[in-house]
C-alpha cells in the first residue's frame, strides 16, 4: 500500500503485500557499470511495476523519469556526459523484481531508480555491489535499516523502522471538525494496517476517541455495508481508509448509502488526474487526499520546471498534474542526477552514494514542503512531516490551505504490529 507523507502520520496508498523473500538472486552479475569513463554515456535504470497488480498506480511511472532525463541532456547532460534512461517492468512480482535488478545492472546501469512496492525484495543485490539507488520510500524500512546505505529516499530521506505515530493526521482531522474516528486497513498488507493504526492514535493524541479500528478487511474488498452500519452506530464522523481506490470508493458509497455524513474523510490514493469526472468521482466528493508532493494548482519554480518537462517531453495537456508515481520517478531521476553532478568528471559508483551522502539540503526544487539532509537522517523520519491535503470539489482537486499541514513524531511510539 502506498504510503505518502502519511509515513510519518499513518496514511498511505498502493498496497503493499507480504510476499515471501526471494531466493536464488546472484550477486554475481556481469556487466554492471561502476564508473564513466570520459565522455562516455551514463546509464541509469528505473524498475518500477508497470503490468501486474501494481499497475493501476505504476503504469504510468516512466513518464516522470524520462521527462526528467530529458530535461537533463537538453541541459549538457552531466558534467559532459549524456545521460541514457532505461525503463524495466518488475510485473508486481516477487521473481520479476529480482530479475529486474539483474537486467539494470547487465545493462551497465550506474545507479538505479526504484519506483517499485517490491524493491525490497531484491535490495541485498545492489547493496551487494555497491550501487546507488534513489526512489521512493514506499515499499519498507529498508531505506533506513543497516546496511543499506546504498540507498536514499528522494521523497522523504529516510524511514524510521519503528514507523512511529504522527501527530499529523489526527489533528488535522480534529481541526475539521472530527470527534470519533473510524479507520481501516487491509489485513494482509503491514503497510495498510500500520497506516489504520496510526490514525487512530494520532487522532486520540489531539483529543478524539476511537469509534473503529479495522484491520480485517480483505485485499482489494469492496462490500462494506455492515461496516458503514456499524460506523453509524458507533457515532463515527471522522474517516481514515488506508487502501486502494476501489476499495475507497467503496467505503464512501456505503457510508452515503448508510446515512452517514462524514465531517471529515482522508483518502491516501486517488490525488491523480483519472478520478476527476470517472463513475467514482461523485462518491468522494467532500473527502480529503494527501499528497506529499507540491500540487500543481500551487506553483513555484520546481512545479514549473516539471510541468514544462512534462509538457514537452511526456505530451501532458497544460491541465494536467502529475500522479503519485510520476512525482516519484522525477524525484527519484532527480535525485540520481544531482549525486552524479557532484561525484565529479568520471562518477563511480562510490563517488555517486559518497556524495549523495554529502547532500545537507535536499527538497526536490521545492516540490518537497521540506528538506533533507542525507548526512544525517539515515534510520530517522524528518523533524517535522508535511504534505497538502487536497479536497474533491465538483470540478477537481483544491488544496485545502495554500501551505502544507505539518506533524511530528510521537516519542515512544511505533504502528509495527506483531
Amino acid at each position: 500500500m502506498r504510503q505518502g507523507w502519511g509515513k510519518h502520520l499513518g496514511t498511505l496508498g498502493v498496497a503493499v503485500l507480504v510476499m515471501a523473500p526471494v531466493v536464488g538472486v546472484t550477486s554475481a552479475i556481469g556487466g554492471a557499470a561502476g564508473a564513466a569513463t570520459s565522455g562516455s554515456p551514463i546509464t541509469i535504470a528505473m524498475i518500477s511495476s508497470l503490468t501486474g497488480t501494481g499497475a493501476s498506480e505504476f503504469s504510468q511511472a516512466a513518464a516522470g523519469f524520462n521527462a526528467r532525463i530529458a530535461l537533463q541532456n537538453a541541459q549538457g547532460g552531466v558534467n559532459g556526459h549524456k545521460l541514457t534512461g532505461i525503463v524495466i517492468d518488475d510485473q508486481t512480482s516477487p521473481s520479476g523484481v529480482s530479475t529486474a535488478v539483474q537486467d539494470a545492472l547487465s545493462k551497465g546501469a550506474l545507479g538505479i531508480v526504484s519506483t517499485s512496492p517490491l524493491f525490497f525484495l531484491a535490495d541485498k543485490v545492489p547493496n551487494q555491489q555497491g550501487v546507488p539507488v534513489t526512489g521512493g520510500f514506499f515499499d519498507g524500512p529498508e531505506w533506513g535499516t543497516q546496511p543499506f546505505t546504498n540507498m536514499f529516499a528522494a521523497d522523504v530521506g529516510s524511514v524510521d523502522p519503528k514507523y512511529p505515530v504522527n501527530t499529523n493526521i489526527g489533528a488535522f482531522m480534529k481541526a475539521h471538525g472530527g470527534t470519533v474516528v473510524c479507520s481501516y486497513g487491509y489485513s494482509i498488507s503491514p503497510s495498510s494496517t500500520r497506516s489504520a493504526v496510526g490514525t487512530v492514535d494520532s487522532f486520540v493524541h489531539a483529543g478524539g476517541k476511537a469509534g473503529i479500528l479495522d484491520t480485517s478487511v480483505p485485499f482489494g474488498g469492496v462490500e462494506f455495508t455492515a461496516a458503514a452500519l456499524l460506523a453509524k452506530q458507533k457515532g463515527c464522523n471522522a474517516f481514515y481508509a488506508g487502501l486502494d481506490d476501489n476499495s475507497n470508493v467503496a467505503l464512501a458509497t456505503a457510508l452515503h448509502a448508510a446515512g452517514v455524513k462524514p465531517k471529515v474523510m482522508v483518502f491516501p490514493t486517488g490525488y491523480e488526474p483519472s478520478i476527476i469526472g470517472s463513475p467514482a468521482w461523485h462518491a468522494v466528493q467532500g473527502g480529503y487526499f494527501d499528497t506529499t508532493f507540491r500540487p500543481f494548482q500551487l506553483p513555484n519554480a520546481g512545479t514549473q520546471q516539471m510541468k514544462s518537462a512534462l509538457m514537452k517531453y511526456a505530451h501532458f495537456s497544460s491541465s494536467e498534474f502529475p500522479s503519485f508515481s510520476q512525482y516519484e520517478s522525477w524525484l527519484g531521476a532527480d535525485l540520481m542526477i544531482k549525486g552524479l553532478a557532484l561525484a565529479g568528471k568520471n562518477p563511480t559508483q562510490a563517488g555517486v552514494i559518497h556524495a549523495l551522502r554529502g547532500i545537507t539540503s535536499y527538497n526536490g526544487n521545492g516540490i518537497l514542503p521540506v528538506t533533507t539532509d542525507f548526512a544525517t537522517n539515515f534510520g530517522h523520519d524528518l523533524a517535522k512531516s508535511c504534505g497538502w491535503y487536497m479536497m474533491a470539489e465538483k470540478n477537481g482537486f483544491v488544496p485545502s490551505s495554500s501551505q502544507p499541514w505539518c506533524g511530528t513524531d510521537i516519542p515512544g511510539t511505533t504502528t509495527v504490529q506483531g
